[in-house]
């Protein structure tokens, strides 16, 4: 089994952590979901950095975006499965 390009920390998370450099739009990822060790695969769209997220599935302006198992924020915009999850698309509820 090949090393995966993205991890779910929560069976419950909206989005997967990149664990690999160059990931380019358009291809498709294989995930590794830590809870119960199963494998995920996502056609990717958007071209993501190593340490950045990827949608899970479609998530709604106004979602919140769950990773580890945690909330970390809201979609300010609709983020499409497969798409980069990042400061562009996402702020914290604190503000």
């Amino acid at each position: 089994m090949s090393a995966p390009d993205f991890i779910v920390h929560d069976a419950e998370d909206t989005v997967g952590v990149i664990v690999k450099e160059g990931i380019a739009a358009n291809t498709t990822l294989s995930g590794w979901v830590m809870a119960d060790d199963s494998r995920v695969e996502i056609a990717c769209i958007d071209p993501i950095p190593l340490g950045h997220k990827i949608a899970l599935g479609d998530i709604a302006e106004g979602d919140t975006i769950l990773k580890y198992g945690n909330d970390i924020g809201k979609a300010v915009a609709a983020i499409a499965k497969g798409g980069h999850v990042h400061t562009q698309n996402v702020k914290t509820k604190r503000w």
